[in-house]
């Protein structure tokens, strides 16, 4: 009965520092508005990886889990430029330091402008998928890098969508003649 005792002590032990340890590492987060779609739908629920940017920084085109410089609420959004880059929406495209920005993934071009914009050092300008319904960056904001959660990594909910969240490098295309 001891033995049995002790067994059970650490093997509740080691589940309480096992679950600890994957919190530190993992956050589960919900979509919570149609701002991603048609990639990520309100109402389902992503893993995060709360390590990635200890290794490395974000790159255009990753999805990124962060806390609102607004109203520090969570917000999951694409990063679209990165420290020192010149954003610039216009003619329903998003141009990055004059190259327009070939973007598969959205929901319909935006139907907005946006002036020529230096992203400021160790800050993110950040869009939704759906542009034209999406409370991002084109509102005159940026992201802290120290704001960002992580990086968006696997569907949890709903169950048919199990799997890795799709990733989209953005290639950046010459502009075209009266687009520059």
């Amino acid at each position: 009965m001891r033995n049995f005792v002790k067994e059970l002590i650490i093997t509740l032990v080691l589940a309480i520092v096992i679950f600890l340890l994957l919190r530190l590492v993992v956050g589960s987060f919900a979509v919570i508005s149609v701002s991603m779609e048609p990639g990520l739908h309100e109402g389902e629920r992503i893993l995060v990886n709360k390590m990635a940017y200890h290794f490395g920084e974000p790159q255009r085109g990753e999805i990124v889990v962060f806390q609102s410089p607004e109203d520090d609420m969570p917000l999951i959004k694409r990063v679209i430029g990165l420290p020192g880059d010149i954003i610039e929406i216009k003619d329903s495209a998003v141009q990055v330091n004059g190259v327009r920005l070939s973007e598969p993934y959205l929901k319909e071009p935006p139907n907005y402008s946006f002036n020529s914009f230096q992203v400021p050092a160790d800050h993110y300008f950040v869009l939704g998928d759906n542009r034209n319904n999406s409370r991002d960056s084109h509102n005159g904001w940026t992201v802290p890098q120290e704001n960002i959660v992580g990086r968006a990594w696997i569907f949890t909910w709903p169950p048919g969508k199990w799997g890795l969240i799709p990733s989209y490098p953005l290639t950046l295309e010459p502009a075209s003649p009266g687009t520059s």
